[in-house]
């Protein structure tokens, strides 16, 4: 692939600039933002050993774009058991939330390299990859590039463009045309992306409207020792959860909690805010004592409310609720994943503010898996009425929601070097 003189300046650059990405490196160590062991990852200092055989590496930055991907990833080895996986993230939160899935011997997980020459070059030389998969818009170019030069099949999934992404600035659009037309196949969200991937140079046979790869994310994986624990201190206790919730949204959940303790005076709300931070300004909300999970508090029957400020447990807290209502949509951040509670046969509420997953919560409305509300009382009216239907609303996996993104994984497989049988199989 020929780089252009906008990738040869940013190359440049980042090299030139190495001693300070070592800088504040370590000053996110200092702050804990940072371990040694990430540092090791992002200068690819002592790698694990790269797997034998065939290894396909996918890269996703945020928890839900790294679930997202393992779920993808998972798809390819129901089809070829031989596949080992690599899957490199940049934040530290999506590396603990993949680590908490249990996703096997066959996954490795590390942070992904400083984007300069150096680094770059010496994570490829390590683990050539027989085929790379981007994961939304987290796109270094060195690295991008770098893949590319070495004929490594690539491919972007789940490909979404926001109204203000850089890549439709006039510089990102310098530096990221030529990365976005190398891809073999870029995997679109919606029709909106796609049309502007056209306008790119991206070649119209590349291009494939697939929805979100989050609709094919396996259930969140759970400590069923803790679940059963729960279970019996609830003892058939009514309980209904607010996730990933950003402020105000708790506020509105607890105005709803308190209608709902009208008809049910022993029911309970658990609250898990999208940053576990938050959790004692959440607690003071719900009122004095409020039991917190990150202190290890045990769940007092006289509590109305518990605070789940920890990370990587959602799947705990949706598994013992029939009703979640999923935040980042009654404030404006565009909405979470509906599908992680979806999965498993949870009832979802959502707010209007849904621009992230529009065509998701479409269809989940639909199909009567997700309900819009705009107040208080709508919220309470629907938790009441699926505390009603329960279990007879549950399913424990819908059917899938999208055909056309399962049937372009089978295009995956046929990129990959073909399965070597072992001799004594």
């Amino acid at each position: 692939m020929r780089k252009s003189w906008a990738l040869w300046a940013y190359a440049g650059l980042f090299d030139f600039l190495t001693p300070l990405w070592a800088w504040l490196l370590h000053r996110r160590l200092k702050r804990g933002k940072e371990t040694p062991l990430s540092l090791d990852d992002r200068w690819v200092r002592s790698p694990p050993a790269r797997p034998t055989g065939t290894l396909v590496w996918g890269h996703a930055v945020g928890v839900g774009e790294a679930l997202a991907l393992a779920g993808l990833m998972r798809r390819l080895q129901e089809q070829r058991a031989d596949l080992s996986f690599l899957l490199t993230t940049t934040a530290r939160t999506s590396g603990q939330a993949l680590q908490q899935q249990n996703l096997g011997p066959r996954f490795i997980h590390c942070f992904a390299p400083i984007d300069t020459s150096a680094s770059v070059q010496k994570f490829l030389h390590h683990w050539h990859p027989d085929l790379a998969i981007w994961c939304e818009m987290d796109l270094w170019p060195n690295l991008i590039h770098a893949t590319a030069c070495r004929q490594i099949p690539h491919y972007l999934v789940n490909a979404r463009i926001h109204p203000k992404s850089a890549l439709k600035s006039m510089a990102g659009g310098i530096i990221y045309k030529p990365l976005l037309t190398s891809f073999d196949a870029i995997w679109a969200q919606n029709k909106e992306t796609a049309d502007f991937l056209l306008t790119q140079g991206v070649a119209p046979a590349k291009l494939k409207l697939t929805g979100t790869l989050k609709s094919i994310t396996p259930p969140l994986n759970v400590d069923r020792a803790e679940w059963l624990a729960w279970e019996q201190a609830l003892n058939g206790r009514q309980v209904w959860a607010v996730a990933s919730s950003h402020p105000g949204e708790e506020q509105l959940a607890l105005d709803a909690h308190a209608l709902i303790r009208q008809a049910w005076p022993d029911a309970l709300l658990i609250l898990v805010p999208r940053m576990p931070l938050r959790g004692p300004a959440v607690a003071a909300l719900c009122g004095p004592h409020t039991p917190m999970r990150s202190t290890g508090q045990a769940l007092p029957s006289a509590h109305a409310c518990y605070v789940a400020d920890t990370m990587g447990e959602l799947g705990l807290w949706y598994r013992l609720c029939p009703v979640v209502m999923v935040g980042g949509s009654w404030a404006p951040v565009g909405g979470h994943n509906p599908y992680e509670a979806v999965h498993l046969g949870k009832r979802v509420i959502h707010g209007p503010m849904v621009s992230h997953f529009q065509e998701s919560y479409s269809d989940l409305d639909a199909c009567g898996q997700t309900r819009l509300a705009h107040s208080a009382p709508e919220i309470a009216k629907i938790v009441l009425e699926a505390w009603q239907e329960w279990p007879e609303n549950q399913t424990q996996q819908p059917a899938n929601f999208n055909a056309a993104l399962l049937s372009n994984i089978e295009a995956l497989i046929g990129r990959l070097p073909p399965e070597v049988q072992c001799a004594d199989s």
